[in-house]
């Protein structure tokens, strides 16, 4: 398929990385900590830019420079992407910065320095204690700093995230005009198509393998796709999304082929019910239990609460999945920024399911959708 030189590019705008840094900076203390090294590689990305694969940031409280470190792979490209930082040239980054570390602390007590307690292995830890700079240094575990920044979008990000919901949007249209989700197609082949008009659109990366579940397939979930072929009668469940400058989109559609039968329009409605709901709860400072229970509530009460099997949603940026998770279990609250998925879904086995999912911005104003596909029953 030929690529369209028409579309769009991502913003070229600069995210304010030195804002992210100073913000990490200023929760440290809370944590008992001088500085903090960063090793998660989304992480890094977020707080300085750069996208090479081996790399960790330094941030420190005070007036200390900050610092990102990785090898020489990377040398050009950690210059263009993180110009306003000191790099640190090595391949064992974390242990670099150590080092860095312990040269640079004045102070009369061991410098505390967090790390990564959901990012650092066991055996990396025991080797961070055994080198020679450690004995200068008080290790302390902090985990999540980091995507609790993440969580809330900056405008910069939210137009990311909207721009490579866009690409899924017109994506699915176009396939849908030209009929390619037919019977006598693979769950594979449309797939695939699926994901080159994605490309051709501009997406820069596919946001996870693509879902495309026909018949009993659709009630399983997660169904990766298969040869399977596509019937007449079928519930076709399609569940996408596109990367454009780092960040994802997430969206899901159902669809019938050829005549929809009493018990798949049933539940459709159904879910689609209570997609609506959950859109609706979606309010700043709103429990994110209370969020997940005003959709369930829907679907239990319409005696399907046994067929849905997974929580109401999830936060979507540099990762697919990612803070806050909306489900029953879940005790924070909701967030003003934060962008989740509302996705409810009931799901027959051996017969066939139904999930409706789109990405939401949240504001006081109330939750404004990114994904905009028709979300009423469409029968192909």
């Amino acid at each position: 398929m030929p690529v369209n030189p028409d579309a769009p590019a991502h913003s070229d705008v600069r995210a304010d990385y030195a804002g992210r840094r100073a913000a990490l900076a200023g929760g440290l203390p809370a944590h008992g900590a001088d500085a903090i090294v960063v090793s998660d590689l989304i992480n890094v990305r977020y707080l300085t830019g750069f996208t090479g694969s081996n790399a960790a940031a330094l941030v420190w409280t005070g007036d200390r420079p900050h610092r990102i470190a990785t090898d020489g792979r990377y040398t050009a490209q950690v210059a263009a992407q993180a110009p306003d930082l000191d790099a640190v040239l090595a391949r064992d980054t974390v242990a670099a910065l150590l080092a860095t570390v312990a040269d640079e602390w004045t102070g009369e007590a061991p410098v505390r320095l967090a790390f990564e307690s959901d990012a650092v292995t066991v055996a990396q830890f025991t080797e961070l204690c055994a080198a020679p700079s450690a004995a200068e240094v008080e290790l302390v575990p902090v985990r999540g700093a980091v995507q609790d920044l993440r969580e809330v979008k900056d405008d910069g990000e939210i137009a990311l995230i909207e721009q490579a919901c866009r690409i899924g949007d017109q994506a699915l249209a176009a396939l849908l005009d030209r009929g390619a989700v037919a019977p006598g197609r693979t769950e594979r082949e449309v797939a695939r198509e699926l994901e080159w008009e994605m490309y051709a659109r501009g997406a820069e990366a596919i946001a996870f393998e693509t879902i495309v579940a026909a018949g009993a397939g659709s009630a399983i979930p997660h169904h990766r796709p298969t040869g399977a072929v596509l019937a007449h009668g079928d519930l076709v469940k399609i569940d996408f999304g596109a990367v454009v400058g780092g960040y994802h989109s997430d969206m899901t559609r159902t669809f019938v082929l050829g005549e929809a039968e009493p018990w798949q329009r049933e539940i459709y409605s159904i879910v689609q019910e209570a997609q609506e709901a959950g859109r609706a709860a979606l309010h700043p400072g709103a429990p994110l239990a209370a969020i997940d229970a005003a959709a369930r509530e829907v679907i239990t009460a319409a005696g399907y609460g046994e067929q849905y099997v997974h929580g109401l949603g999830h936060g979507v940026g540099l990762q697919i999945h990612e803070a806050p998770g909306i489900g029953s279990a879940a005790s924070a609250t909701l967030r003003d920024g934060a962008t989740v998925t509302v996705e409810p879904g009931i799901y027959l086995p051996g017969r066939g399911g139904v999930r409706i999912e789109d990405t939401l911005a949240v504001s006081a104003s109330g939750p404004r959708s990114l994904t905009s596909a028709p979300r009423a029953l469409q029968i192909l």
